[in-house]
C-alpha cells in the first residue's frame, strides 16, 4: 500500500473487510531529526491509512514516542514507515519494544 508524503495529506487507506488477526503492541522511540518536521501529523496518517490504534508525541530529548496496536502486519507496516517519516525527516533509529495487546484504543491521536 504506497503512502503519499504531504504534510498532513493522509492518502494511505487500508482495504475495509481485511481480517484482524494476531493482535500486538509495539511501543516505539523514533530518533533523528524527527521534531518540527510534521511527524506526529504524519504517523497519525499512516496509523489511521492502516487502520491502527493508539498514540503519537513528541519527547523533551527529541525523540518521537508512540505507541501502536492492531494486525500484526499492519504494526509492521507503520513502524516500516517510521523508519523513514516524513519528507524532511531523518531517522536514525527506531527503537521497538513489544508488549503484550491491551486493546485499550478506539482511535490513534496525537498527545502532549
Amino acid at each position: 500500500m504506497p503512502y503519499g508524503q504531504g504534510f498532513g495529506q493522509c492518502r494511505l487507506k487500508h482495504q475495509e473487510g481485511e481480517t484482524m488477526e494476531n493482535k500486538v503492541r509495539a511501543h516505539a522511540i523514533i530518533s533523528g531529526r524527527v521534531q518540527g518536521v510534521f511527524f506526529r501529523v504524519e504517523t497519525k496518517c499512516a496509523a489511521d491509512g492502516f487502520g491502527v490504534l493508539g498514540w503519537v508525541k513528541n519527547r523533551r530529548d527529541g525523540t518521537v514516542e508512540a505507541l501502536f496496536e492492531g494486525d500484526q502486519d499492519r504494526v509492521d507496516a507503520v513502524l516500516e514507515w517510521c523508519q523513514e517519516g516524513p519528507a524532511h525527516a531523518q531517522v536514525s533509529d527506531v527503537n521497538v519494544d513489544w508488549e503484550d495487546y491491551v486493546g485499550e484504543f478506539t482511535a490513534f491521536d496525537i498527545t502532549y
